[in-house]
């Protein structure tokens, strides 16, 4: 994996947010970043994980590290010896929806030279999941390139979740589908898809799209195949972190050999459960 790593500053607002006042909220700090979170919930089926991300020579990193590792997830961290590492305060609603002030931190600095692929066993089958923060941001984009280009010259399969359609329209569709040309799973969600131009669109440049619907589902198209999988039942408490589990879900079903459609379930049902309750990461 390839991907952010920080620290969320989760606020559960008890009302609407009025600028310049003051608003009630249930405060707390837990582990956060597109790629910790994927990493964390794929190491929690099983699956032998690495991530390379950069963080900042601070007690955040060393907390960061510590804490994935202890989730099974071998940690290939750059250390930043000037930049802090990453910081997100998320504002989570009344109805679970998010809203996230981001600071890259020691992750905007993330180098090409950061990226060095794991050994694997032999016979063993390579993946490469990529965040899109790290190739939607200028600084960070060479790197989540090389980190792609690497990933194909070994013969791995790769994964792009494109995570912020706001971003995508600023790039451009075609600019963006450029960068993830070849790619095998395109994971957006129904504002990334739309940013993007379309299913159709997307599949000119990647082999699998899977959509996702937030609490209707998700949808898997394929040269071959068109299918959609509701949400089991809707219990949403905060949507930080659902798209990362539904990644994560998705891709060890897919990775270990499953049918689409199994692959789609596995991804909805880890999505659903992560939006069941608090933050981001699975519960040990």
């Amino acid at each position: 994996m390839v991907g952010d790593v920080g620290l969320d500053v989760l606020a559960k607002l008890a009302g609407p947010v009025v600028f310049g006042q003051d608003t009630r909220a249930g405060v707390r700090v837990s582990p956060g970043g597109a790629g910790g979170n994927t990493a964390a919930w794929l190491a929690g089926q099983d699956l032998d994980v690495s991530l390379i991300a950069r963080v900042g020579d601070d007690e955040a990193g060393r907390s960061a590290a510590a804490e994935l590792t202890e989730a099974g997830v071998q940690c290939l961290f750059a250390i930043d010896p000037q930049l802090a590492t990453c910081c997100v305060v998320v504002l989570v609603g009344q109805d679970g929806d998010r809203t996230m002030l981001a600071d890259r931190g020691a992750n905007k600095a993330f180098s090409p030279d950061d990226v060095q692929l794991p050994t694997l066993d032999t016979g063993a089958r390579g993946h490469l999941h990529l965040s899109g923060y790290v190739i939607l941001d200028d600084s960070s984009r060479p790197a989540a390139l090389a980190a792609l280009a690497a990933a194909r010259s070994q013969g791995w399969t790769t994964s792009v979740d494109p995570q912020a359609a706001q971003h995508i329209s600023a790039a451009g569709a075609d600019t963006f589908l450029d960068w993830v040309d070849g790619v095998d799973v395109l994971l957006p969600n129904e504002s990334e898809i739309a940013a993007l131009g379309g299913v159709d669109a997307a599949l000119r440049s990647v082999g699998i799209v899977v959509v996702t619907h937030g609490r209707h589902g998700a949808s898997w198209y394929s040269a071959d195949e068109r299918l959609t999988v509701p949400v089991p039942g809707e219990h949403e408490t905060d949507s930080t972190g659902a798209g990362d589990a539904f990644n994560a879900g998705l891709l060890g079903a897919w990775l270990t050999g499953a049918a689409p459609i199994a692959a789609l379930t596995a991804g909805v049902h880890a999505g659903t459960a992560a939006a069941g309750r608090l933050g981001a990461r699975p519960q040990r």
